[in-house]
C-alpha cells in the first residue's frame, strides 16, 4: 500500500535523476539480473543432478515472472491516476486464476465454471468484508493490493482441493463404489474423500499464518516496511491478508468440493478407458504380426 505509493515517487524521481544517480540504477540492474541468473542456475542444476523433470518449468516460471511484474508495474500507474481502470486489472488477475486452476483439474466436468463460482465467492466474501467494516483505507491501491493476495489465495485453494479430490477418488474408489451399492447417494459416498480433500488444501495457509513472524517475513510485510510504512502499520495490512486468504480460501475450497464431490464415475475413467483401448488395439496388432511373421 505504502510501498505503491514511493514506488510511483521513485519513478518519478527517475524521470528527474542526474546522469550520475541513472548509472547508478543502471548498476543495480545489472546486479539484479546477475543475481537472479544465479539462483536460477542453482535451481535448474540441482534439479538436474536429482534428475527431477521440472527443470523447464523454473526457468519458463521464472522469465514470466519477470516480463509480468514489469508489465504489472507499469500499468498500475496508469491504473492509480484513472481509478476505473482497476476493474479491469481485477478481471484479469481472476481471469488468470480461473485459468491455473481449471488446467489443474481437466479430469473434472465443468471444471472452469466451479473454479470461476469459487474464486469468486471467496473473494468477493472477503475483500466486501474487509472493506465494509473498514479494516482497510478504501483506495484504489488498497483494492488492488488487497485483491491480488486474496484472489490467488482462492487459486491455490481451488487448485489443492481439486487435486486432493481427485487424487482420493482415484485411491479411494472401492469406498465410493461400496457406499453407492448400499443406496448412498453420490453426495455421501463422497464426503469423507471431500472433506480431507479440504482439510489438506488448508495446509500451507494455515502454516504460513502461523509461522507468520517466526519463520518467514511475508512479501506484503516487507514490501510496505521498504516503502516507509511503520512497523505497527505493515503488521497490521499483512494481518488482514492472512486472515484474509484463510477466510478466502476456505470459502473457495468449501465451494469447490461440495461442487465436484457428487460423481458417478470415477475422474479420468473416459481417459483410462481409451487408453486401455489403444494399449489392446497395439497389443492385437503386435500378436497379429508375429503370427504372420510366423
Amino acid at each position: 500500500m505504502v510501498g505503491l505509493a514511493r514506488a510511483d515517487t521513485a519513478a518519478a524521481s527517475t524521470d528527474e535523476a542526474g546522469p550520475g544517480e541513472v548509472s547508478a540504477a543502471a548498476e543495480v540492474d545489472v546486479r539484479l539480473g546477475v543475481g537472479l541468473a544465479l539462483l536460477l542456475a542453482v535451481a535448474v542444476g540441482v534439479l538436474s543432478w536429482a534428475r527431477i523433470p521440472r527443470r523447464t518449468g523454473v526457468v519458463t516460471a521464472s522469465l514470466r515472472a519477470i516480463v509480468q511484474l514489469t508489465v504489472i508495474g507499469l500499468a498500475l500507474r496508469g491504473v492509480f491516476a484513472a481509478p476505473l481502470a482497476s476493474i479491469a486489472v481485477l478481471a484479469v488477475m481472476l481471469t488468470a486464476a480461473v485459468v491455473t486452476a481449471s488446467r489443474r483439474l481437466a479430469g473434472f466436468v465443468a471444471a472452469t465454471r466451479r473454479v470461476t463460482v469459487s474464486c469468486l465467492l471467496g473473494a468477493g466474501v472477503t475483500v466486501g468484508l474487509i472493506f465494509a467494516v473498514g479494516a482497510v483505507s478504501p483506495t484504489v491501491r488498497t483494492l488492488v493490493a488487497l485483491a491480488g493476495s486474496i484472489v490467488g489465495g482462492t487459486m491455490t485453494a481451488c487448485t489443492l482441493t481439486g487435486r486432493r479430490l481427485d487424487d482420493g477418488l482415484r485411491r479411494r474408489w472401492d469406498e465410493v463404489e461400496a457406499w453407492l451399492a448400499l443406496g448412498a447417494p453420490p453426495r455421501r459416498a463422497v464426503v469423507d474423500i471431500a472433506r480431507d480433500s479440504v482439510a489438506e488444501a488448508l495446509v500451507p495457509a494455515l502454516d504460513q499464518t502461523r509461522t507468520v513472524g517466526l519463520v518467514t517475513l511475508p512479501g506484503t510485510f516487507v514490501g510496505a516496511l521498504l516503502g516507509g510504512a511503520s512497523p505497527a502499520g505493515a503488521a497490521r495490512f499483512q494481518v488482514v491478508v492472512l486472515v484474509g486468504l484463510l477466510c478466502a480460501q476456505s470459502i473457495a475450497a468449501v465451494s469447490l468440493a461440495w461442487q465436484l464431490g457428487a460423481p458417478t464415475r470415477r475422474p479420468g475413467a473416459d481417459t483410462d478407458q481409451t487408453d486401455q483401448e489403444a494399449t489392446g488395439s497395439s497389443t492385437k496388432t503386435g500378436i497379429t504380426r508375429s503370427v504372420l511373421r510366423w
